[in-house]
């Protein structure tokens, strides 16, 4: 039972390891992230609105 448990954390933790520089490779040069303009209201110490415009990228 153990040399099975054993072998199969083994075997765990190669798939994983592979699949993080797999991961890595996705991106390429030519990447573009998409970005959108969030709107944020705040209000400042005298009661005054403020909206603030954020870029926001994914």
């Amino acid at each position: 039972m153990r040399k099975i448990v054993l072998s199969t954390v083994i075997a765990a933790f190669a798939a994983i390891s592979f699949a993080a520089p797999s991961q890595a490779g996705y991106y390429s040069y030519d990447y573009q992230p998409v970005c959108h303009i969030k709107k944020i209201k705040t209000w400042d110490t005298y009661g005054n609105l403020v909206i603030k415009k954020i870029k926001v990228c994914k």
